[in-house]
């Protein structure tokens, strides 16, 4: 089964032959969205929410007596915040028609994967000609497991001198993209000066006080991050079939904006706005396209 449909409330089917009748049972209440790529082959998306932009994505193909055979699936969750307005490169998977998208994100430090969730939006603009070009991405992840921490204490004149920072950072590192030699310089004494403050610091405090947020790649598949972000707004979701809970955690990592969705069960700590979650995702994203209003 896979490993983030417990994200979504369904935690309690473990063996494959639950999912699979879980999965047929899906399959009689979702919508179908049907892509032809040639005369031989006709993919078809079927996707049933579970709870408000929360679900099941359903992936095959229709037989030539219209029956519909799946191929894979996985659990998806939307949001509604933009996370990214950076440039967005979009690449089909090797193993199967699944796309992922590279964003060039200077806010998290690295190149940020997802695994995209309108994939089919995507693959009908190519089969019809339409732009292709992705002006924002709104990115969700869905965490297996995952705590809360303490938020740290800070001024007011301490946020908005973090906010200037992070802003001065930015603009440094697109200029040393752009190959400016003294904005690299910058960059490196920034990064000599912020290891000796965190060395010292280390002696007395716990790593958690001096590390307000991070964003890091985990494991060795390309879209799983390891997060700390702060909360900033939850709504909790129920699961129509399974009537588990579901938190859908807006966070604010690295100043850019996204959800979390985990499972109640999973959760250790009680999340409230202000705190911070910890926890690794995998990372999803529905791209906005050029001519989108």
């Amino acid at each position: 089964m896979h490993r983030f449909l417990r994200s979504i409330g369904f935690g309690a089917y473990t063996k494959k032959r639950e999912v699979e009748r879980l999965l047929r049972d899906l399959e009689k209440s979702a919508s179908r969205q049907r892509v032809s790529i040639d005369e031989e082959t006709n993919l078809c998306e079927l996707r049933t929410e579970v709870a408000s932009g929360m679900g099941v994505v359903m992936v095959g193909e229709l037989d030539d007596h219209g029956v519909f055979r799946r191929e894979y699936y996985y659990p998806f969750l939307n949001g509604s915040d933009v996370s990214s307005e950076a440039d967005c490169s979009i690449q089909r998977h090797t193993e199967k028609e699944t796309y992922g998208g590279l964003l060039d994100e200077y806010r998290v430090g690295i190149s940020l994967i997802f695994y995209l969730n309108n994939c089919f939006e995507y693959r009908e603009r190519m089969v019809n000609g339409r732009p292709l070009k992705v002006v924002s991405v709104n990115l969700t992840g869905l965490a297996s497991e995952g705590k809360i921490l303490l938020p740290i204490h800070k001024t007011r004149k301490q946020i908005e001198m973090a906010e200037v920072a992070a802003k001065t950072h930015n603009s440094l590192m697109e200029a040393a993209k752009n190959g400016d030699a003294e904005a690299m310089e910058t960059l490196t004494i920034e990064d000599i000066d912020l290891y000796s403050q965190i060395s010292r610091r280390m002696m007395k405090e716990d790593v958690y006080s001096i590390v307000d947020s991070s964003f890091m790649p985990s494991g060795i598949e390309c879209d799983q991050y390891s997060v700390v972000g702060e909360i900033t707004h939850i709504n909790e979701k129920v699961n129509a079939v399974t009537e588990e809970t579901v938190y859908d955690l807006t966070l604010n990592c690295n100043d850019m904006r996204f959800h979390v969705g985990i499972a109640g069960a999973d959760l250790t700590g009680e999340p409230k706005v202000g705190r911070r979650f910890k926890g690794q995702i995998w990372m999803q994203g529905v791209a906005r396209f050029v001519d989108e209003s």
